[in-house]
């Protein structure tokens, strides 16, 4: 090369910007770049500066923790001054059995309650009506106050937070309030979520939860909603709920998307009622899943939390900046989990669980790495347990709020994930709202194509899945796991017990407590929840309540799209 050349090309590096120069060597390292979305359908580019982060500057600087728009989390301190509270989802066999796991946990670190059910509850019915090999294999068998009793036996529900995955009409709930009834707890010092009190998110994508027609659970809800703000005032008596929508499909823009929307279905439910946005906007909740697309996860929520604040604020008119906080509890994801080498999901895991950190949630239930194979066993729960106080005690994760705050890659993906969220909202909104979005299908389509979007890159090989599509290897998957069943002699006690009960009862309180349900449900100024709660109290099973509601305000029938 001659000298002048040389000069010549040495004088235009110097003239190309230090990004310029970037990425002139990125385009000559990397040969052919492979195109890379995520998840949401949103274009990553392999490098970020401040020319991809133009929504703020100095003159329109992010807001601070605890501050309106509330992008940095919803609290002055966040995880710094109280970290995210541990709920471990547990729930196998009896009571008794549950009581023992619970308060197992509890002395490993979770520091409040989350109870969930077996199916046979989940599906509505009582343990007498089911095939007694089933009972108790995915959750406690809990079918009237006394079975609530002993579940929480040693637990001040006065003191300590209850979740219960209580889908519509609310049983276990009733059960709790009645129980706390009889250990003389003041309702109004009971805190906890109805967990599962998003029917919407049940009939688009969880049908086993399905219990009522659509309008009759929308009256339940409003219902359960006006009953525990007059009642039980520090209850979260709304949980509108992600996790199904995501798990079942949804990419996590539209998870965040369809949630938010169903949230203003509710809260607009809410003021047709006549009651005021302070009045009930405080207590909703959200749940959402946590997949492995971190920085994704992390962007689904700080944009949601921003997208919120708004709408309460310009939509549904909230004036109590209480009314703004997008307060969520997050679950890792279960569908990331496999069934090959199952030990390599303690890693997803963990990486579900920062995502979530990161994300600014309040509390945070991890899976067990066993989960993809059966109910958790304890040798699983008390990992996941741990992995969440290793987090938090020794990776110092909590000693900055908000620590990815102003990287340009973070802030540029939650204002296109912002603007992703909006625009499938949008499509909601033109549909007449999410009641008549997935009255009509729209919703279910709209996941159908996504859930195959994704299994198709699975199944190409795009999407790496470790041990599925690739680093393979012949193992026994059952080598690390400890798959436990209920003790059947413990189960057929339980039954035993259920039927004498049932045999003590009173006949006619039974009948006179149904029938107090059926002229509550034929009065729309009557509250359902109330019979409900009258109704456990005078000692109706949980299979009863479902089975009168189910008749008189109708079976739940969801709607499925092939």
């Amino acid at each position: 090369m001659n000298k002048s050349l040389s000069s010549s090309i040495e004088q235009d590096a110097v003239e190309l910007t230090p990004y310029l120069a970037w990425e002139q060597e990125y385009r000559e390292s990397i040969g052919e770049d492979r195109p890379v979305e995520n998840v949401s359908g949103i274009p990553i580019k392999p490098l970020y500066g401040p020319q991809d982060w133009q929504r703020y500057g100095h003159d329109n600087p992010l807001s601070y923790p605890g501050q309106s728009d509330y992008t940095r989390g919803i609290y002055a301190t966040m995880h710094r001054g109280r970290t995210w509270t541990q709920r471990q989802l547990i729930g196998l066999g009896t009571p008794a059995d549950y009581n023992a796991r619970l308060r197992s946990l509890m002395d490993d670190g979770a520091t409040a309650v989350s109870l969930i059910p077996c199916n046979s509850v989940f599906r509505g019915y009582d343990m007498d009506t089911v095939d007694a090999e089933l009972l108790g294999t995915c959750g406690v068998v809990l079918n009237n106050v006394d079975h609530m009793e002993r579940s929480l036996e040693g637990v001040d529900v006065g003191k300590i937070s209850c979740a219960l995955n209580d889908p519509s009409p609310f049983t276990l709930l009733a059960f709790l309030l009645v129980a706390a009834e009889r250990r003389g707890t003041d309702w109004r010092s009971i805190t906890g979520t109805s967990n599962q009190s998003d029917y919407i998110s049940h009939f688009v994508a969880n049908h086993m939860f399905y219990r009522l027609s659509l309008p009759g659970a929308r009256r339940v809800l409003l219902d359960h909603i006006a009953y525990c703000k007059q009642y039980v005032p520090r209850w979260n008596p709304m949980s509108v709920v992600g996790q199904h929508m995501q798990q079942a499909g949804a990419t996590p823009a539209e998870a965040m998307a369809f949630t938010l929307s169903t949230a203003i279905q509710n809260a607009e439910d809410c003021i047709a009622r006549g009651m005021q946005p302070d009045d009930f906007l405080p207590r909703f909740t959200f749940f959402f899943d946590i997949s492995l697309n971190f920085f994704e996860e992390i962007a689904k929520f700080r944009a949601g939390r921003r997208i919120w604040s708004r709408i309460t604020k310009e939509r549904l008119g909230a004036k109590d900046p209480r009314s703004r906080r997008f307060k969520f509890h997050g679950q890792t994801s279960g569908v990331d989990l496999t069934r090959q080498q199952p030990l390599n999901n303690i890693s997803r895991v963990t990486v579900q669980a920062m995502a979530g950190i990161f994300g600014g949630l309040q509390s945070l239930h991890t899976d067990a790495y066993d989960e993809a194979l059966a109910c958790p066993s304890e040798f699983g729960a008390r990992i996941a347990v741990a992995t969440q106080n290793i987090l938090r005690e020794e990776s110092h994760l909590t000693d900055v709020i908000d620590p990815l705050g102003g990287s340009f890659y973070v802030e540029a993906l939650t204002d296109q994930m912002e603007e992703k969220i909006l625009s499938i909202m949008k499509i909601v909104d033109e549909a007449g709202g999410m009641y008549k979005a997935v009255e009509s299908g729209l919703v279910q389509r709209m996941l159908g194509a996504s859930a195959q979007r994704f299994q198709n890159r699975v199944d190409s090989g795009e999407q790496v899945v470790v041990g599925v599509n690739a680093y393979r290897v012949d193992e026994d998957a059952s080598a690390h796991t400890i798959v436990e069943r209920p003790d059947p002699a413990s189960m057929q006690a339980h039954l035993d017990g259920f039927a004498a009960w049932k045999r003590e009862r009173s006949a006619v309180e039974v009948e006179k407590a149904l029938d107090h349900l059926t002229r509550t449900a034929e009065d729309p100024s009557g509250n359902l929840f109330g019979a409900i709660v009258d109704g456990a109290r005078a000692n109706l099973t949980h299979g009863e309540i479902c089975e009168r509601l189910r008749r008189d305000l109708g079976f739940g029938q969801p709607l499925t799209i092939v």
